[in-house]
């Protein structure tokens, strides 16, 4: 072999070998070419592109023996392909603007919950119940990362999405855009609900002085490496990129400062907020400079808000140019347009306001003309008339706008546009440039005008005399003049250019716009037939990303032929959904019938479906409006629900949201008697949301009654308990070893957990919730010991014990009763049984100040605030001891020990140990005219007479002299006694810990 030919085949042999483009993440998860392959100057794939194609690979479901799909499995290769993909976002430095930019929602919301999972973050355990400072600093920052992101999505879905025009319809790329879909809005409102919960954590971060650390591509392959990894969790997290405090601090307050900045579109105040956090933000980017690395702040869109914010929160030190802002925004609310014209005619002098600015004024002025009132149309020509002299005078063309207002000129018009002119130039100090554009502009006037007497107004002004030299006012009158002839001999005026209708593309624009903002059924045909009239090649049922119809209903509407009906179809029932779910009733109920008349023409199937919807709209209306105050629905309304859980159509698409809101309904209005005999059976057997209605209303009937299980109830707890399972399965790997896989949501019950939890919070009737959520109390404490047990009303009918404990998903039950007490006390925050069982959970995660609070709260509502005497099933030993611990736990002795004395048998052991302590965080000696038990006072008096504490022995002495406490008094004197220092105690205790 030659030398040559020998080089060239070490040559090639060296050479990485080039993997298959489809399999890439199997070449790389074999090979470990991760890194060298995000390296290359141009990967491909790119990184973010890797990211989805491991997540997707990750998260495919699994085929079982019997065929079936399985969630996807948790193996080793899963998990590796999800480190992959966590090691490509260490790559990108963990940038939300590039994976914002390159990721969906989705992908990205399992990417983050990976990190949280990787940095041992507890699962179920909400964030702004952690304290961050106590957290390993790679935690706190996957803690921020989703946070912020949280936030950052909440803020980015508010703003309008221009809907992409679809290509050939494709059921199968439909469905999968579908499900994307109804994934990103389900994600987007988890989200929304927990906004509240991230800004708080955000906020809690910037009260951090402390740098943070980020998972690099290094830390990831030692959490891969660690023996003890189970699940991408490990102990091992003191290392990562460094994070600068005021790096963080700076994008959060970014981000911040931009939620904030939406929410104040709904509450006014909160724009102070914003204001606070943008210009927080501008002084840390000063601080630590632009070209930070890992802080990207896009500084134009800061400044953009900062300058908002000065309009919308003025303050004492904003500048001159902020203070025209804030003028206009006052003046247009107010409606003094008057000073609005003032504002812009100094400002064509200074041209410190920006042009974009200056025409969103006059846009929002035709709109207000638009709506009706004529009044604006004289105001929005001036403000139209400044707005052209500005741009003259800086060199820009004359807006059409303008040209179409002065297609009729007056004398009026002609005398405002001089006086404006006039205005707008001083000519001592102006520069010649200027000056020319002016001259040029009053020229060009005079030859676009036909009335020779307005073109003597303009000719003989002092403005133009000024402006224009001898010669040209001379050529200027030659051209009118040489002009004139023509134009007065002439029968027919010549059609100006502004004359010529618009063309088609601006005419489908502006009534695709009045579509969108129409909720008049008849206006909306009328659109679309003229839209149809202009082109057969659109589909204006994409129009609006808003208009959102459920999948079940788009396929049949979709199928409709004629382009125009099945348009109108999609849009009445898309606004009428969106109009029900804004509390617009009214129009709701206007597409609604609209729609029913259209679809009963030529669809037995789609009139069925919007019968269905007009009947859930019905029940909406009725639970928003009289349901409110009590008032039973009417016998006709109860009928159609009845009718609809009992309809059986063929292939009639529906929604489960109906059947639910159709149960609950019967549910919160005492319709027991048709739920537990009345139903078919037919009904039990295929609707699980009427079998859970039967069972629940049945339980209900019983009560309060039995002290033990009955039949009923222990069906209702089979059903629950079967909800709430797990199924697991056995897996021998390589080792011989068998390993158990388990999956969340068992196929078994008959319906989801989620979706029985979906259902429960369309309940409100007091008895119905209070027995689910007994059953749920129930079932976690079957796991606890007696310590950490949850007390609920009617928790005795449930059966005390679990055949299989292991086949029960405890977290899952302790993440629902949190849930379900949380959303009970939202319909009745003054449930004394509900606020204990809020307590107990409080008290069994050992937040004690939390738990306080509820028990006092218990007490306080079925009290009078403490001015009655607290009923002893509220207040039982059980209750009290709790409270004891709390105290002790909080290092409030002395409230131990006046506690003691609130049980049935007063506890004088832990009485005088707490007593003993001398490092107490409450008032001590303060409290001591809340104890009327003689015995602990004459402990308490031995006590700091022991400690030589004169002072304090002395109160004691003081105490025990009163009358009252005389133990040769009769019982009802000291029984009145104890209750006086008990109301003034749980009081004193109620405003220390509301």
């Amino acid at each position: 072999m030659s030398a040559e030919a020998a080089d060239r085949e070490a040559a090639t042999s060296s050479r990485p070998r080039t993997p298959p483009q489809t399999c890439w993440f199997e070449f790389l998860l074999e090979e470990s070419l991760l890194e060298k392959h995000l390296r290359k100057p141009c990967p491909d794939p790119a990184p973010v592109q890797l990211i989805v194609l491991f997540l997707e690979q990750a998260s495919k479901p699994s085929i079982n023996e019997q065929n079936q799909v399985q969630p996807p499995a948790d193996n080793k290769r899963n998990r590796i392909l999800k480190l992959l993909a966590l090691k490509v976002a260490a790559h990108l430095k963990w940038d939300l603007d590039i994976l914002e930019k390159s990721l969906s929602v989705p992908v990205l919301n399992m990417l983050l919950n990976e990190l949280l999972c990787i940095s041992k973050v507890p699962p179920g355990t909400k964030h702004v119940d952690m304290d961050l400072s106590t957290l390993p600093p790679t935690t706190t920052m996957a803690i921020l990362l989703y946070n912020r992101w949280a936030i950052r999505t909440v803020v980015q879905s508010s703003f309008p999405i221009r809907q992409v025009k679809p290509g050939p319809p494709q059921l199968s790329v439909m469905n999968q855009m579908q499900q994307e879909k109804e994934l990103t809005e389900t994600i987007l409102k988890v989200l929304k609900e927990q906004a509240a919960d991230s800004i708080l954590v955000l906020e809690a971060a910037l009260k951090l002085n402390k740098d943070l650390y980020v998972h690099t591509m290094r830390t990831l392959d030692l959490l891969a490496m660690e023996p003890g990894m189970v699940n991408g969790e490990t102990e091992s997290l003191s290392a990562g990129l460094i994070i600068k405090t005021e790096e963080m601090q700076c994008q959060v307050c970014y981000d911040l400062g931009a939620v904030y900045f939406q929410q104040g579109s709904t509450n006014s105040a909160v724009y102070e907020n914003a204001r606070e956090k943008f210009f927080r933000t501008k002084e840390l980017i000063s601080k630590i400079g632009s070209l930070s690395l890992h802080c990207s702040i896009d500084e134009k869109r800061l400044a953009g808000y900062c300058q908002a914010c000065d309009v919308l929160a003025p303050s004492d030190n904003t500048s001159q140019q902020s203070t025209s802002y804030s003028q206009i925004h006052i003046c247009m609310r107010s409606g003094n347009y008057q000073e609005v014209i003032n504002i812009f005619l100094e400002d064509n002098l200074t041209l410190s306001l920006p042009v974009q600015f200056r025409q969103s004024v006059l846009r929002e002025l035709y709109q207000k003309a638009q709506q009706g009132n004529e009044a604006l149309d004289e105001i929005y020509f001036k403000v139209s008339a400044c707005n052209t002299v500005r741009d003259i005078l800086e060199g820009r063309t004359i807006s059409v706008q303008f040209n179409q207002l002065f297609l009729r000129p007056n004398k009026e018009k002609i005398d405002f546009l001089l006086e404006v002119c006039s205005k707008s130039i001083n000519l001592e100090q102006t520069s010649d440039t200027l000056k020319g554009n002016m001259a040029a502009f009053l020229k060009n006037l005079c030859l676009g005008l036909d009335d020779l007497q307005f073109v003597f107004m303009i000719s003989s002004h002092e403005l133009f005399i000024t402006l224009l030299k001898d010669d040209e006012q001379k050529l200027l009158i030659e051209q009118m003049r040489k002009r004139s002839p023509r134009v007065n001999l002439c029968t027919k005026p010549v059609t100006s250019f502004y004359d010529i209708p618009a063309s088609a593309s601006v005419n489908i624009g502006q009534l695709e716009h009045q579509l969108i903002l129409s909720v008049d059924p008849w206006r909306i045909r009328q659109i679309l037939i003229e839209l149809h009239g202009m082109t057969s090649e659109r589909q204006f049922w994409t129009v609006s990303s808003k208009w959102e119809v459920p999948g079940v209903y788009s396929s049949v509407i979709l199928a409709i032929k004629d382009g125009l009906t099945r348009d109108l179809v999609y849009i009445l029932m898309a606004k009428g959904l969106h109009c029900s779910i804004v509390k617009d009733f009214v129009h709701a109920k206007q597409l609604f019938a609209a729609c029913l008349e259209l679809v009963t023409e030529f669809s037995p199937k789609l009139r069925q479906v919007m019968l269905n919807e007009m009947l859930l709209l019905d029940i909406h209306t009725h639970e928003a409006g009289p349901g409110q105050s009590g008032e039973r629905p009417p016998s006709d309304l109860i009928s159609r629900v009845r009718g609809y859980l009992e309809m059986r159509l063929p292939d009639i698409p529906l929604r489960q949201v109906v059947a639910e809101e159709c149960v609950a309904f019967l549910l919160n209005w005492r319709e027991n008697e048709y739920l537990t005999l009345q139903v078919p059976a037919f009904l039990l057997q295929s609707n699980p949301y009427v079998k859970m209605g039967q069972l629940l209303a049945a339980t209900c009937k019983e009560l309060p009654g039995p002290k033990e299980s009955t039949q009923m109830a222990k069906d209702l707890w089979e059903v629950v308990v079967q909800i709430c399972s797990i199924s697991s399965q056995h897996k021998r790997g390589n080792d011989g070893r068998i390993s158990l896989i388990k999956q969340r949501e068992s196929t078994l019950g008959i319906m989801y957990r989620s979706e029985l939890l979906s259902f429960i919070k369309k309940l409100r009737e007091p008895l119905v919730l209070t027995t689910i959520l007994s059953l749920f109390v129930k079932l976690h404490n079957v796991r606890e010991n007696f310590v950490n047990e949850i007390t609920a009303e009617h928790i005795s009918i449930w059966p005390s014990s679990i055949p299989n404990l292991q086949s029960v998903d405890f977290e899952a039950v302790a993440v629902t009763v949190k849930e379900l007490v949380r959303y009970a006390l939202t319909i009745n925050s003054n449930n004394h049984s509900w606020l204990i069982i809020q307590a107990d959970i409080y008290f069994a995660t050992n937040q004690y100040s939390a738990a306080l609070h509820y028990y006092l709260q218990a007490g306080a509502v079925c009290s009078d605030f403490f001015n009655k005497a607290v009923p002893p099933d509220v207040y039982t030993d059980q209750v009290i001891k709790r409270m004891i611990k709390c105290c002790s736990s909080l290092n409030c002795h002395t409230q131990v020990a006046i506690l003691c004395q609130f049980l049935r048998e007063v506890d004088y052991k832990t009485a005088f140990k707490s007593l003993q302590e001398q490092n107490s965080y409450d008032a001590m000696d303060s409290y001591y005219d809340y104890i009327w038990d003689v015995t602990i006072l004459e402990y308490l008096t031995y006590l700091h007479h022991k400690r030589g504490e004169t002072d304090k022995r002395q109160i004691v002495i003081k105490a025990i002299g009163q009358t009252e406490l005389n133990m040769s008094n009769p019982e009802e004197v000291l029984q009145l006694a104890a209750q006086r220092r008990k109301k003034k105690f749980l009081q004193a205790m109620a405003k220390l810990y509301f």
